[in-house]
């Protein structure tokens, strides 16, 4: 064995325990549950799937989770769209991936057998903590969340048909650090579409100004969408969701 080659053998243990502790770091993809008053929550989703009768699952963190809020939210647009469609919002709010994770293995997926799941989720994973110092997740780590979700998925409803939604565009300015680092992480999920099971769409350049901007009649805060946004996201899935369903 020449010297190249018996170096190369000897990084490898090496590489794969930097390969460890990278995915150990990774908190994405690290079930985790969240509050007290988040797992009671938690509690009432699994209740709603021991009933059965569910033909489509949201899946998300507070932009799904305001599908059901009267005021400046979704429930009337949800009311006329999904709910014929026998549908059930598995949305909380302030939910990462590692949440969303940790959820569907502890009882979200037992007792339903959706046709469809529309799911959405990572913009929690962006951005810093409220530190304002700290960092959360970068797009790859992100990416390997919202993969790890849609594997886990994959295993316990393989009947399901995905429909994997782009991360929604936040904050005002397209050149703001936290929409650059969206579109980063819409630009590796996009990769999960596989066209038969999973099926990616990125829907966010509907809610955006021509000069790529988030009006505020859309998004008030430039992240949670009002009436007015829901019914763009309702019409923007309409016909993807139909053809899934079928």
């Amino acid at each position: 064995m020449n010297l190249k080659t018996a170096l190369r053998f000897s990084l490898v243990p090496l590489l794969v325990a930097f390969a460890a502790i990278d995915a150990a770091a990774n908190t994405a993809i690290k079930p985790e549950p969240r509050e007290a008053n988040w797992v009671k929550r938690h509690e009432g989703f699994v209740e709603i799937a021991k009933q059965g009768n569910v033909d489509v699952l949201f899946i998300g963190d507070s932009i799904t989770d305001a599908w059901r809020r009267e005021e400046k939210g979704g429930k009337k647009v949800w009311d006329a769209h999904f709910a014929p469609l026998k549908a059930a919002n598995f949305g909380i709010s302030g939910d990462r991936t590692q949440h969303v994770l940790w959820r569907l293995q502890n009882g979200e997926l037992d007792g339903i057998k959706p046709k469809a799941v529309v799911m959405m989720i990572g913009t929690n994973n962006t951005g810093f903590e409220r530190d304002g110092k700290t960092p959360r997740n970068t797009p790859a780590e992100i990416a390997e969340g919202v993969a790890a979700i849609i594997k886990h998925l994959r295993a316990k409803q393989p009947q399901a048909k995905i429909l994997l939604l782009a991360v929604f565009p936040r904050a005002e300015k397209p050149d703001h650090p936290q929409r650059k680092q969206v579109n980063e992480v819409n630009a590796l999920i996009k990769n999960l579409h596989d066209g038969k099971n999973v099926h990616f769409l990125d829907i966010g350049g509907k809610f955006l100004a021509a000069d790529g901007t988030l009006p505020k009649d859309i998004m008030p805060d430039f992240l949670h969408p009002q009436e007015k946004g829901y019914e763009i996201w309702a019409n923007a899935i309409k016909e993807p969701l139909a053809k899934l369903l079928k």
